[in-house]
C-alpha cells in the first residue's frame, strides 16, 4: 500500500491522536501525518471538509474517505489491516473490550479533561469520581489481565488507555499538586501495567516531550480558568 493512500490529521498534544499513531505503527501501515496548527481558531479546510460534525482530530483518511473518532478509527484499522489483531476474535471477549473502552472514555478521559480545567469544589468532586473509576479499573486489571489487556502482546484496550501514564501524571501535577493515578500504593497493578505499556518501543518512541506537553496543558488550564472567571 502506498503511503499517499493513508493520511492522519492530528495534533501533537492529543492522546486520542497518539493512540491512532500507535495502532498504525503496530500494524506497519505507512501514512502521511498532517498536523493541525491551530485547532482553536484556525482549523484547516481539509479538517472541516473531512469532519464537518465535530471538527476535531484525529481523522484518518483512507483512499480519500475520512474516518472520525479515535475508537472508531482503531476498529477500522483493525478490520482493514487484519494482521496483528488488536481486538479479540471472540464476540463475547470483543464486547467486554468495548465495554471497558467506553468506561475509559467516559470515566477517565472526560474526568481528566474536567480536572485539568477546574478548581475549588468542582475539582474536588471530580477527583473523587476519578479515584472511584481508578479503583474499579485497578480491580479489573488485577483480576482479569496478564501483562497487557491484549494478553502477552499489546492490544486495542492497551492503546485506548495507553495515554493515561504521561497525560494523567501531568494533569494531576498541574491541577491537584499531588499524585493520584501514579499512587503505587493505591493502584499498584495499574501502575505496573503503565510501565509495561510505556516499555513498548512503538509507544515510548511516539510520546510527546513531557516538558513540552506540560507547558501546553498549563496553557490550556489557564485559558479555561480565565474563561470561567469571566462567565
Amino acid at each position: 500500500m502506498e503511503k499517499k493512500e493513508v493520511k492522519l490529521l492530528g495534533l501533537w498534544s492529543s492522546p486520542f491522536v497518539a493512540r491512532v499513531i500507535w495502532a498504525l505503527k503496530l500494524k506497519g501501515i505507512e501514512y502521511e501525518y498532517i498536523e493541525e496548527k491551530d485547532l482553536m481558531q484556525n482549523k484547516s479546510p481539509l479538517l472541516l471538509e473531512s469532519n464537518p460534525v465535530s471538527k476535531m482530530v484525529p481523522v484518518l483518511i483512507h483512499g480519500g474517505k475520512p474516518i472520525c473518532e479515535s475508537l472508531n478509527i482503531l476498529e477500522y484499522i483493525d478490520e482493514v489491516w487484519s494482521d496483528n489483531r488488536l481486538l479479540p476474535e471472540d464476540p463475547y471477549e470483543k464486547a467486554i473490550v468495548r465495554f471497558w473502552a467506553k468506561f475509559a472514555e467516559e470515566k477517565l478521559a472526560e474526568s481528566a479533561r474536567t480536572i485539568l480545567t477546574s478548581e475549588g469544589e468542582e475539582l474536588e468532586n471530580e477527583v473523587k469520581q476519578f479515584e472511584e473509576a481508578l479503583d474499579i479499573l485497578e480491580k479489573e486489571i488485577k483480576d482479569n489481565i496478564k501483562k497487557f489487556f491484549g494478553g502477552e502482546t499489546i492490544g486495542y484496550l492497551d492503546l485506548v488507555l495507553g495515554w493515561s501514564g504521561l497525560w494523567l501524571e501531568i494533569i494531576e501535577e498541574l491541577s491537584c499538586g499531588k499524585k493520584i493515578s501514579s499512587d503505587t500504593h493505591r493502584y499498584p497493578t495499574f501502575n505496573r501495567w503503565i510501565e509495561d505499556v510505556n516499555d513498548v518501543n512503538i509507544i515510548k518512541e511516539n510520546l510527546p516531550s513531557k516538558d513540552q506537553l506540560s507547558t501546553y496543558l498549563l496553557y490550556i488550564r489557564n485559558l479555561a480558568l480565565a474563561y470561567k472567571a469571566k462567565n
